[in-house]
């Protein structure tokens, strides 16, 4: 079995995801964006990205992760 890569070099690498960003944010592209591939090798997956490099890489999580890592940081 093969493992699931953790990220992509190039956002670009995922054309149909829709980027979101939280409503907290200012605007001023200093946050993170995700979104959720809808096919392809990394369907199912949310990947992450940093708004102020849009080209720049993802990092992909399972839903699993995505929310024990969010539930952690609320718990701060």
């Amino acid at each position: 079995m093969t493992a699931m890569p953790r990220n992509v070099p190039s956002s670009i690498d995922l054309p149909d995801v829709r980027w979101l960003r939280s409503s907290y944010s200012t605007g001023a592209n200093n946050c993170v964006e995700t979104g959720r591939p809808a096919t392809g090798p990394y369907a199912g997956l949310l990947a992450v990205r940093d708004s102020k490099d849009p080209a720049g890489p993802a990092l992909l999580f399972s839903p699993g992760s995505w929310a024990e890592f969010t539930a952690a940081v609320r718990g701060l």
